[in-house]
Protein backbone atom coordinates (compact mmCIF):
# COMPACT_ATOMS: atom_id res chain seq x y z
CA UNK A 1 0.00 0.00 0.00
CA UNK A 2 1.38 3.56 -1.05
CA UNK A 3 1.64 5.22 2.12
CA UNK A 4 3.50 9.41 3.00
CA UNK A 5 2.89 12.64 3.30
CA UNK A 6 4.02 15.58 1.86
CA UNK A 7 4.77 18.01 4.96
CA UNK A 8 5.89 21.47 5.08
CA UNK A 9 7.55 23.61 7.82
CA UNK A 10 6.89 27.32 8.41
CA UNK A 11 8.77 28.74 11.24
CA UNK A 12 7.76 32.58 11.80
CA UNK A 13 11.42 33.85 12.59
CA UNK A 14 14.52 35.54 10.47
CA UNK A 15 16.42 32.32 11.18
CA UNK A 16 13.67 29.74 9.07
CA UNK A 17 16.34 28.00 7.33
CA UNK A 18 18.42 26.94 9.95
CA UNK A 19 15.35 25.81 11.83
CA UNK A 20 13.95 24.18 8.99
CA UNK A 21 17.12 22.54 8.22
CA UNK A 22 17.48 21.03 11.80
CA UNK A 23 14.14 20.01 12.46
CA UNK A 24 14.79 17.88 8.96
CA UNK A 25 17.94 15.80 11.03
CA UNK A 26 15.24 14.73 13.52
CA UNK A 27 14.29 12.68 10.15
CA UNK A 28 17.41 10.61 10.56
CA UNK A 29 16.10 7.66 12.71
CA UNK A 30 13.50 7.13 9.61
CA UNK A 31 15.86 6.84 6.81
CA UNK A 32 16.05 3.28 7.32
CA UNK A 33 12.71 2.42 6.82
CA UNK A 34 11.13 5.78 4.85
CA UNK A 35 12.03 7.09 1.15
CA UNK A 36 12.74 11.03 2.48
CA UNK A 37 12.57 13.84 -0.77
CA UNK A 38 13.07 17.33 0.30
CA UNK A 39 12.69 20.31 -2.22
CA UNK A 40 11.79 24.19 -1.99
CA UNK A 41 8.13 23.29 -0.87
CA UNK A 42 8.12 20.62 1.47
CA UNK A 43 9.17 16.62 2.71
CA UNK A 44 7.57 13.76 1.38
CA UNK A 45 7.68 11.05 3.47
CA UNK A 46 6.85 7.68 2.01
CA UNK A 47 6.76 4.47 4.19
CA UNK A 48 4.69 2.32 6.43
CA UNK A 49 1.70 3.84 7.86
CA UNK A 50 2.12 3.93 11.61
CA UNK A 51 5.75 5.38 11.60
CA UNK A 52 4.52 8.66 9.65
CA UNK A 53 2.88 10.47 12.23
CA UNK A 54 5.76 10.03 15.02
CA UNK A 55 8.09 10.78 12.10
CA UNK A 56 5.84 14.57 11.57
CA UNK A 57 5.84 14.64 15.27
CA UNK A 58 9.61 14.60 15.86
CA UNK A 59 10.25 16.87 12.83
CA UNK A 60 7.75 19.57 14.46
CA UNK A 61 9.47 19.54 18.09
CA UNK A 62 12.48 19.80 16.54
CA UNK A 63 11.72 22.91 15.40
CA UNK A 64 9.00 24.50 17.75
CA UNK A 65 10.93 23.08 20.40
CA UNK A 66 13.45 26.54 20.44
CA UNK A 67 10.03 28.94 21.44
CA UNK A 68 8.97 30.27 18.10
CA UNK A 69 5.92 30.34 16.41
CA UNK A 70 6.13 27.46 13.81
CA UNK A 71 3.38 25.90 11.49
CA UNK A 72 3.32 22.70 9.74
CA UNK A 73 0.94 21.87 6.83
CA UNK A 74 0.78 18.20 5.64
CA UNK A 75 -1.36 16.76 3.07
CA UNK A 76 -1.24 13.01 4.48
CA UNK A 77 -2.34 9.75 2.57
CA UNK A 78 -2.66 5.76 2.12
CA UNK A 79 -4.03 3.50 -0.34
CA UNK A 80 -4.07 6.08 -3.21
CA UNK A 81 -4.83 4.05 -6.49
CA UNK A 82 -3.29 7.01 -8.64
CA UNK A 83 0.30 5.71 -6.88
CA UNK A 84 2.85 3.26 -8.33
CA UNK A 85 3.06 0.03 -5.82
CA UNK A 86 6.41 0.51 -3.83
CA UNK A 87 7.86 -2.38 -1.41
CA UNK A 88 8.51 0.41 0.99
CA UNK A 89 5.21 0.82 2.01
CA UNK A 90 2.86 -1.94 3.49
CA UNK A 91 -0.73 -2.40 4.33
CA UNK A 92 -1.98 -1.46 7.67
CA UNK A 93 -1.28 -4.24 10.47
CA UNK A 94 -3.26 -4.89 13.39
CA UNK A 95 -5.88 -2.53 11.78
CA UNK A 96 -8.60 -4.49 13.52
CA UNK A 97 -11.00 -2.77 11.03
CA UNK A 98 -13.37 -6.30 11.00
CA UNK A 99 -14.21 -4.88 14.84
CA UNK A 100 -17.19 -3.08 15.63
CA UNK A 101 -16.79 0.86 14.89
CA UNK A 102 -16.84 0.65 19.43
CA UNK A 103 -13.92 -1.51 20.12
CA UNK A 104 -11.85 0.40 17.43
CA UNK A 105 -13.09 3.56 19.14
CA UNK A 106 -11.63 2.46 22.63
CA UNK A 107 -8.26 0.83 20.78
CA UNK A 108 -7.65 3.77 19.84
CA UNK A 109 -8.39 5.53 23.08
CA UNK A 110 -6.19 3.39 24.64
CA UNK A 111 -3.34 4.22 22.63
CA UNK A 112 -3.46 8.02 23.00
CA UNK A 113 -3.67 7.39 26.43
CA UNK A 114 0.11 5.31 26.24
CA UNK A 115 1.24 8.15 23.91
CA UNK A 116 4.57 9.59 25.63
CA UNK A 117 4.74 13.11 26.32
CA UNK A 118 6.99 15.80 24.78
CA UNK A 119 6.60 19.00 26.75
CA UNK A 120 5.66 20.64 23.53
CA UNK A 121 2.03 22.33 23.32
CA UNK A 122 0.36 22.56 20.20
CA UNK A 123 -2.88 23.04 18.51
CA UNK A 124 -3.74 21.31 15.45
CA UNK A 125 -6.74 21.09 13.28
CA UNK A 126 -7.59 18.20 10.71
CA UNK A 127 -10.23 16.99 8.09
CA UNK A 128 -10.17 12.95 7.31
CA UNK A 129 -11.40 12.04 4.26
CA UNK A 130 -12.12 8.14 3.91
CA UNK A 131 -12.76 8.21 0.08
CA UNK A 132 -14.61 5.08 -1.57
CA UNK A 133 -16.08 3.25 0.88
CA UNK A 134 -19.91 3.21 1.40
CA UNK A 135 -20.22 4.27 4.65
CA UNK A 136 -17.92 6.65 4.74
CA UNK A 137 -19.93 8.84 7.18
CA UNK A 138 -20.44 6.18 9.37
CA UNK A 139 -16.47 5.96 9.52
CA UNK A 140 -16.06 9.83 10.11
CA UNK A 141 -18.70 10.21 12.67
CA UNK A 142 -16.96 7.43 14.53
CA UNK A 143 -13.87 9.19 13.91
CA UNK A 144 -15.23 12.74 15.67
CA UNK A 145 -16.33 10.31 18.84
CA UNK A 146 -13.08 9.06 19.19
CA UNK A 147 -11.44 12.33 18.60
CA UNK A 148 -14.20 13.64 21.81
CA UNK A 149 -12.61 11.13 23.86
CA UNK A 150 -9.19 11.36 23.14
CA UNK A 151 -8.22 13.83 26.11
CA UNK A 152 -7.20 16.19 23.06
CA UNK A 153 -10.11 17.84 21.66
CA UNK A 154 -10.69 21.15 21.61
CA UNK A 155 -14.04 21.89 19.06
CA UNK A 156 -15.25 21.32 16.15
CA UNK A 157 -15.20 23.57 13.52
CA UNK A 158 -16.17 24.35 10.08
CA UNK A 159 -14.85 21.53 7.95
CA UNK A 160 -12.34 20.12 10.69
CA UNK A 161 -11.54 19.05 14.14
CA UNK A 162 -9.51 20.90 16.55
CA UNK A 163 -7.03 19.47 18.94
CA UNK A 164 -4.55 20.60 21.61
CA UNK A 165 -2.58 19.51 24.05
CA UNK A 166 0.78 17.72 24.36
CA UNK A 167 2.29 16.79 20.85
CA UNK A 168 2.81 13.38 21.80
CA UNK A 169 -0.93 12.35 22.39
CA UNK A 170 -2.39 15.24 20.02
CA UNK A 171 0.21 13.25 16.91
CA UNK A 172 -0.92 9.99 18.68
CA UNK A 173 -4.71 11.31 18.38
CA UNK A 174 -3.81 11.86 14.43
CA UNK A 175 -2.23 8.52 13.78
CA UNK A 176 -5.10 7.02 15.37
CA UNK A 177 -7.76 8.63 13.42
CA UNK A 178 -5.55 7.92 9.91
CA UNK A 179 -4.95 4.89 10.59
CA UNK A 180 -8.47 3.01 12.39
CA UNK A 181 -10.98 4.61 10.26
CA UNK A 182 -11.58 4.04 6.78
CA UNK A 183 -11.10 0.81 4.94
CA UNK A 184 -7.98 -0.87 5.58
CA UNK A 185 -7.04 -0.86 2.03
CA UNK A 186 -9.15 1.97 0.91
CA UNK A 187 -7.97 5.13 -0.09
CA UNK A 188 -7.71 7.72 2.81
CA UNK A 189 -6.44 11.19 2.76
CA UNK A 190 -6.29 13.83 5.34
CA UNK A 191 -5.36 17.49 5.62
CA UNK A 192 -3.34 18.84 8.45
CA UNK A 193 -2.75 21.72 10.22
CA UNK A 194 -0.19 22.14 13.33
CA UNK A 195 0.59 25.36 15.49
CA UNK A 196 2.62 25.66 18.33
CA UNK A 197 4.31 28.86 20.48
CA UNK A 198 1.30 31.08 18.86
CA UNK A 199 1.28 34.67 19.50
CA UNK A 200 -2.61 35.05 19.45
CA UNK A 201 -3.01 30.98 20.66
CA UNK A 202 -6.99 30.82 21.66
Amino acid sequence: MFSGAQVSLYPMTDNFVGIILQAIDALEPYRSTFRIETDDISTLLVGPPDQLFPAMRDLFVAAAGQGIHCVLAATVSRGCPGEPDDPICTPINDSSHEKPLAERIAMAVERVSAAPKTGQIVAAQFSLYPLGSGHHMDEIYGCIDFLKQSGVFDRSKNFCTKLRGDAGPVFATLSEAFLRFGSPQGHVALDLKVSANSPTAA
